[in-house]
């Protein structure tokens, strides 16, 4: 890669920095009148997204994040009620989480104030740029994994 390329991507992590900072605070303000965090509304999303429950080592695994991490999170929104467990068949100690009704309530109200916001955003932003810039992020994520070390 040359200089120049390495200076942009350099860049390109600055302001993904500055936004993922941008992107929390606005999750927080969206989910703090359900007592939550963007931490645990992520978590939520992974859930709800699978379609169907997963292990915490599998959320973990789709998010990127480490399993204690995600187990700390899991256990939290299990005491708010957002989340239970059920047994899995395939392993006796791993249990799988699955959204509750209330979490289910919970993720679809603010999904709902997430898509307003995100149609407000969008309104001054050209789809074809944004299009371009996840394929950028994926390029990039996908590289950084190959950094990664196994767990």
């Amino acid at each position: 890669m040359s200089n120049d390329a390495a200076d942009i991507l350099t860049s390109l992590t600055l302001t993904i920095f500055r936004t993922n900072g941008a992107l929390i605070a606005a999750g927080d303000a969206l989910t703090a009148p359900f007592s939550l965090s963007s931490a645990r509304w992520q978590v939520m999303g992974a859930v709800a997204l699978a379609g169907q429950p997963l292990t915490v080592a599998q959320i973990a695994r789709n998010m990127g994040l480490t399993r204690q991490g995600v187990q700390r999170l899991i256990d939290e929104l299990e005491r708010q009620g957002i989340v239970g467990f059920e047994d899995n068949p395939h392993h006796k100690r791993a249990k799988l989480v699955r959204l509750t009704a209330q979490g289910e309530d919970a993720y679809a109200a603010i999904m709902e104030q997430w898509n307003a916001l995100a149609a407000k955003l969008a309104e001054a932003m050209d789809a074809e740029r944004l299009k371009t810039a996840i394929g950028c992020l994926e390029q990039l994520s996908a590289g950084l994994d190959t950094k990664r070390p196994p767990d």
